[in-house]
């Protein structure tokens, strides 16, 4: 069977979604899961994770360690979510497995790519709230009229408050235990 496209964000995502189901071979009583295979970060988004990644590795403690799209638990939603950069204990790193839980992370960075900026600044948003995730930083190159960085902080009852937003160019300062002002003008647009 030549697989249907299936352009994101259209009407007939679920149509043609539905469809692939239905015309899967499948033995009776076995489940059919659909993969949704996304393109890998552009050059952009690349970038920006290594250029916030290196002013972090300067203030972070030798027993902590930053990693890129480490899968991380969130309790309570039945889901892991890959944020492009998270700072934990390397303890939390040991032993098997793909994931972490998401309340061991004392930062979560997510950097938005076009396709997928709307589940960042909300789904993602309300996931590490509600997980208890200490710090999360959204580098949103995408925002309408300018690119911004928003730190999330002080998660309560599944909510953050927000200290700071700035556009890009301007600079937003991490609070303890990493106390770090972060020049977002050096983040590439796209």
């Amino acid at each position: 069977m030549d697989a249907p496209a299936v352009r994101p964000g259209t009407d007939q995502d679920w149509d043609v979604l539905v469809r692939i189901w239905e015309e899967t071979d499948a033995p009776e009583g076995c489940k059919v899961e659909i993969v949704t295979v996304s393109p890998p970060p552009s050059k952009g988004h690349s970038t920006t994770a290594a250029l916030l990644q290196r002013p972090l590795y300067g203030v972070i403690s030798e027993d902590w360690g930053i990693c890129q799209t480490l899968g991380v638990a969130l309790p309570g939603r039945g889901g892991i979510y890959m944020p492009d950069l998270v700072v934990l204990p390397r303890a939390v790193l040991s032993g098997p497995g793909y994931h972490v839980p998401a309340e061991e992370a004392r930062l979560v960075v997510e950097i938005t790519s076009r396709a997928n900026a709307n589940h960042d600044r909300v789904s993602k948003v309300n996931g590490y709230a509600k997980a208890g995730v200490e710090l999360f930083l959204l580098l949103d190159p995408w925002h309408s009229g300018r690119p911004t960085a928003t730190l999330y902080g002080e998660p309560e009852a599944g909510t953050y408050r927000v200290p700071e937003t700035v556009e890009y160019g301007g600079k937003i300062s991490l609070p303890e235990p990493f106390e770090l002002d972060l020049d977002t003008g050096v983040f590439p647009v796209s």
